[in-house]
């Protein structure tokens, strides 16, 4: 599992041209992801929502667009540098200036027991040292029939992978690097995709840590999923 410190430090360090990188390693389909999940939230009609590993605030972003005004938004992570991002952002639109930034460690949140109705967590479950722990504390924060969201990597269509693969080990790291200034970063976040479970067995890990009701869609020819899970 991946060290915490050793995460923080590389998230603080490519913080800066973070969203950059993103947008461009993925061919802007990164937009369509998060379009996706703010959809399924939408139609859950959560009244308080925690984006958690929330980075430069992209998907809280996203949320606030897509939600009612009245839907309180709540964006956490632990990389202090990643939230300056957000923070920096927020004052583009007054929908966005309502959300509440706070630094917290998803295997402990500094949270209270059924808070929030929805928690969504976007490319932020695999970089946990402790997955199990860090999907325990999603659903201890959430309300009774609250929903669980995570939109993650995923294990590609069979007929994908070759092509997929080539581009995670030589291309994605080599461009990442230029655009950064950080290979080896992009190098750990390729070894991190490539070992994350499927679907189905990133489904029973949820279910493992207490949720019921998961269901995963494929996305991209199956590089990402969507779980949605109820507590």
């Amino acid at each position: 599992m991946p060290d915490p410190k050793a995460v923080n430090s590389m998230f603080a360090r490519i913080a800066a041209r973070y969203d950059v990188a993103n947008h461009l390693l993925s061919g802007g389909v990164d937009f369509w992801w998060r379009q996706r999940l703010v959809r399924v939230v939408h139609d859950s009609h959560p009244k308080a929502v925690l984006d958690l590993a929330t980075g430069s605030g992209d998907v809280a972003f996203a949320l606030a667009d897509g939600l009612p005004p009245a839907v309180r938004i709540t964006g956490m992570d632990f990389c202090q540098p990643m939230l300056d991002e957000a923070v920096k952002k927020r004052p583009a639109s007054a929908r966005w200036a309502s959300i509440e930034f706070k630094q917290g460690d998803g295997m402990a949140l500094p949270l209270a027991d059924a808070t929030f109705d929805a928690v969504t967590i976007s490319f932020g479950l695999r970089n946990m040292a402790d997955r199990h722990k860090a999907l325990s504390e999603m659903r201890r924060v959430l309300r009774p029939g609250g929903q669980l969201f995570v939109l993650e990597f995923s294990q590609p269509f069979f007929w994908f992978r070759p092509f997929y693969y080539f581009y995670l080990k030589f291309i994605l790291p080599t461009v990442a690097g230029i655009v950064t200034g950080d290979r080896s970063a992009y190098e750990y976040l390729c070894g991190s995709i490539e070992l994350f479970p499927g679907r189905e067995a990133m489904s029973q890990e949820i279910l493992r840590a207490g949720f019921k009701s998961v269901h995963a869609t494929p996305l991209t020819f199956g590089i990402v999923a969507l779980h949605e899970a109820q507590a």
